[in-house]
């Protein structure tokens, strides 16, 4: 069980789990967690203690093990990640919103505005179906479908053989919409070379304050279907001043992937970010 996002659950104490995470290819990669339950005759609470979480069975200490070693795990395939698209150029940019934030639109309208002598491939995250994938075809793009089944993020073990797959050219752009999720994407780095957080003026302007990791790790903040403000009870400024007190600084673009407004912003800013890796 992973204590960080919670993918499955401890069946028995000192039980092996396996984690299943399927792609479209030919590599089926399972991995096998031990937990070893500790009771510490301790009492836990949600949100109590040094974890500040709790899952029945494992006590305080036994949780910040278990998330360390997850955690430390994931981030030496996140630098083989990186290391590989370093040496072939390539901008790779993790998209992290909650479900229906506009991600799939937007990564579309990108897609198709790309200059010609630029190409850009995709990985999918999502925990079902394959249909963000078909509908990223659809405009031309090669793309490779992860199913999480439980799991609620990708991980950069995932990525590493969806990169594979994808056979990634020289100087390209890998675009990684990640699960549908602002709490348990936020601590795993994928070897990205920037995160995008898309939010939607539909969540409500308070989103940065609930989920303030998945804010302050972001890179480039986009404010997604502004053409719906003036229907919508949401507070433009108020959502802009929250984005500046959790991550002073972050560049902050207002789109609508709909509508086209904004997106011209954020094609520039695309455009330099991949500039700037070819140097």
């Amino acid at each position: 069980m992973c204590t960080v996002c919670g993918c499955g659950e401890p069946d028995k104490k000192s039980a092996t789990h396996t984690h299943e995470h399927p792609h479209d290819h030919a590599h089926d990669h399972a991995h096998e967690h031990q937990h070893d339950h500790e009771h510490d005759h301790e009492h836990h609470h949600y949100g109590h203690g040094e974890f500040g979480a709790h899952v029945p069975g494992l006590s305080q200490k036994r949780m910040i093990q278990i998330e360390q070693g997850i955690l430390e795990k994931n981030d030496g395939y996140a630098r083989n990640n990186r290391l590989m698209m370093q040496k072939q150029g390539i901008l790779s940019l993790n998209l992290l919103s909650s479900p229906g934030a506009g991600k799939t639109t937007l990564l579309s309208r990108t897609i198709k505005a790309l200059p010609d002598n630029l190409t850009c491939k995709v990985i999918e995250g999502d925990q079902e179906t394959s249909h963000d994938a078909d509908k990223i075809r659809e405009t031309g793009a090669q793309a490779i479908q992860i199913n999480t089944g439980k799991g609620c993020h990708l991980d950069a073990h995932q990525v590493g053989h969806a990169m594979e797959e994808l056979a990634l050219a020289k100087g390209e752009i890998l675009f990684i919409e990640n699960v549908g999720n602002l709490v348990c994407p936020a601590g795993f780095d994928l070897g990205e070379d920037a995160k995008v957080v898309i939010l939607s003026v539909t969540e409500g302007e308070d989103k940065p304050l609930k989920y303030q990791q998945m804010f302050h790790n972001a890179d480039l903040i986009l404010i997604n279907k502004i053409d719906l403000l003036p229907y919508l009870d949401f507070d433009l400024d108020k959502c802009l001043e929250y984005i500046e007190a959790i991550n002073p600084g972050v560049k902050t673009l207002q789109i609508s992937a709909t509508s086209g407004a904004g997106m011209q912003n954020w094609q520039e800013w695309l455009s330099l970010k991949h500039q700037l890796k070819q140097l």
